[in-house]
């Protein structure tokens, strides 16, 4: 992989971002993440400090589709931006991320944030994201949130073992 860091804008960037955070979108109102992977250079690194770290394409694509299509991601509706930055040296962007749930049915809002840095390869791709979060605050979460929607008839059979499998933490 040739390194390009540093060639890029900002402006780049950040529209290349702006792109692919606007085909994340539709993945999560789609249901739909098989194409997720596309937004990443051939070789890229994915580090997710829960699940471990993907190289390429294809191990990029089959963990985000099994990730997303399954509780709790798949029950996810958006993933708005609470900021971002531009590190124009290393190519990268770095940006808060709050991962949203439904309303479980009392109104109530249910969300944890990661901290992600994508590192910009050129041509609308990127080589390299990393997300930084807690992985237990996110499992409280959503504990939380599977409770109260099972109170209001809102659970699915998935959700509820998820409950029964991390319930106690």
């Amino acid at each position: 992989m040739t390194d390009r860091t540093g060639t890029f804008s900002a402006e780049e960037i950040t529209e290349a971002y702006a792109a692919m955070h606007a085909r994340v979108q539709e993945h999560a109102r789609s249901g739909d993440w098989d194409d997720f992977a596309l937004s990443f250079t051939e070789d890229a690194e994915y580090v997710e400090h829960a699940f471990g770290t993907f190289r390429g394409r294809a191990e990029i694509q089959a963990w985000s589709v099994k990730t997303m299509t399954t509780f709790p991601g798949g029950v996810m509706t958006s993933f708005p931006l609470a900021w971002q930055v531009v590190d124009v040296p290393t190519s990268r962007l770095i940006c808060e991320v709050r991962n949203l749930m439904p309303d479980p049915g009392d109104g109530s809002l249910h969300e944890a944030s990661n901290l992600t840095i994508m590192t910009y390869a050129g041509d609308g791709l990127f080589s390299r994201e990393e997300d930084i979060y807690n992985p237990l605050r996110f499992m409280k979460m959503s504990v939380k949130w599977a409770k109260v929607a099972e109170a209001h008839g809102n659970l699915t059979d998935e959700g509820k073992a998820y409950v029964a499998q991390f319930g106690g933490l």
